[in-house]
Parts: C-alpha cells; sequence; structure tokens
C-alpha cells in the first residue's frame, strides 16, 4: 500500500495507536461489538441479497465482513491496519468463506475493481481523517459505486452546539456506561477527541451532501457522539 501523490497523507498514520497495536486488536471483538447480525439485516431490508456486492472499508478484525458473506456474493473488507488484516484473515481462513477478500488499503487508496459495488459500508472509521480528507474519500467512494447503491456510514459524530463542547466532552469521556467501563478507560476517550478528527454533524452533512450522496435516514445517539447514516448514491 503507498501514497499515490507525494502530497496525499499517509493513512496508516492516520488508522488511532491503538489500531496498529497487537495487544489492542487481539482484544478488539471483547472490547468492541459492531452488532454486525443487525446491521446486516437492516441492509436485506434495502435489497442486500445473495446477489450483492459490498465494500466495508476500515473492516477491523472482521465482525461485519464474515457475517456479511454468508449473505451476499462478494465482501471486500478493505483496513490500513496490517495487525487488523491479519486477525481478519485468521477468522477468515477459519471459517472457510470463500467469498471475501481481504485489502490492505484504506479511504484513499483502495482502488476498486470489477462491477461497482452495491453497497459500502463503514463504521468507526472516516474519523480518522481530518476534514478535507474526509471530502477525497467521499468523492472516492461515490465513484465506486452504482447509481442507487447504498452506503451505510455509522461513525463518531458530534450532533450538539459548539458552545457546549465543554460540558459534552466531559461526559463523554467520564461517565461511559458500565458495560463500555469494562474496557475503556478515560484515557482512550480523551485520545480519540484530542488526536482524531471526528467533527460536527452539520460539517459532516455539507460533505457527504457535495459529495453525491442523499441523506434518506439518521440516527444520533442520546448523547449527541454516534451518527448512523443511510446515504444513497445519486
Amino acid at each position: 500500500m503507498k501514497k499515490q501523490q507525494n502530497w496525499m497523507i499517509d493513512e496508516i498514520t492516520c488508522a488511532g495507536r491503538e489500531n496498529l497495536d497487537v495487544v489492542h486488536v487481539e482484544r478488539y471483538d471483547k472490547k468492541e461489538d459492531a452488532k454486525a447480525d443487525r446491521e446486516v439485516n437492516l441492509l436485506q431490508k434495502m435489497g442486500f441479497n445473495s446477489q450483492s456486492e459490498i465494500v466495508e472499508i476500515g473492516a477491523g478484525t472482521g465482525q461485519f465482513a464474515l457475517i456479511a458473506a454468508t449473505v451476499c456474493a462478494r465482501v471486500v473488507a478493505v483496513d490500513v491496519s496490517p495487525v487488523m488484516l491479519k486477525q481478519l484473515r485468521l477468522k477468515v481462513e477459519e471459517s472457510g468463506l470463500s467469498n471475501i477478500e481481504a485489502v490492505q488499503a484504506g479511504f484513499l487508496t483502495y482502488e476498486h475493481s470489477g462491477k461497482q459495488a452495491d453497497f459500502v459500508y463503514s463504521r468507526l472509521a472516516l474519523h480518522h481523517l481530518p476534514d478535507f480528507w474526509k471530502v477525497i474519500a467521499l468523492k472516492r467512494i461515490h465513484r465506486m459505486m452504482r447509481t442507487g447503491g447504498i452506503f451505510r456510514l455509522w461513525d463518531v459524530v458530534y450532533d450538539f452546539n459548539p458552545d457546549e463542547i465543554d460540558k459534552r466532552i466531559e461526559l463523554f469521556c467520564n461517565t461511559l456506561g458500565e458495560d463500555i467501563k469494562k474496557e475503556w478507560v478515560r484515557e482512550e476517550m480523551e485520545e480519540h477527541i484530542r488526536d482524531e478528527h471526528s467533527t460536527f454533524r452539520w460539517l459532516l452533512e455539507a460533505m457527504i451532501k457535495q459529495c453525491g450522496f442523499e441523506i434518506e435516514d439518521v440516527n444520533y445517539s442520546p448523547d449527541g457522539f454516534f451518527g448512523k447514516y443511510i446515504l444513497r448514491a445519486i
């Protein structure tokens, strides 16, 4: 995997420290539940079936890819982290599934081949890119999809007024649910805010529309930190 131009950002350096850490990746499935069954069921209601081809960007250890592959024709599981991909490939080998292609790349470096994707899926990955690069990523996703295709985007998105930043961030870092506290600590939440690139919904949604997507549905978490989008390529 290499940068396409000298002026391009290095996606691996943006991957997040923990996603390149062997210990974190080995414990990832215990720390993070992708709700893959629920997500696949949601996509099935929108036409995801045995003929569909889907690209997942930020596939991690393959929680979603492995479930999706039991339903559709082809899954391309893309991740910049070689550590994550090693875990994913081991799980694919153990599963016996033959329709998952694991690719080390990211939003800015993945080159799609074959027919245009019917679906694209990305969960908790886009926020690793600064906003300028989010726009380039969204444009690249749009180009790899067929017209009318569905992009499911689930990410950390700030759904609150900028005047509330201090209060909201403190709550985010300090009042995690008991189930999350068992695996995530305050320092990790602070690291996310400090070192990664989550953005406000009014910025992200402008990018989404500018890049050729229609927002069909969006749901924000009550704490104002997570957005789940259904986007259609137009």
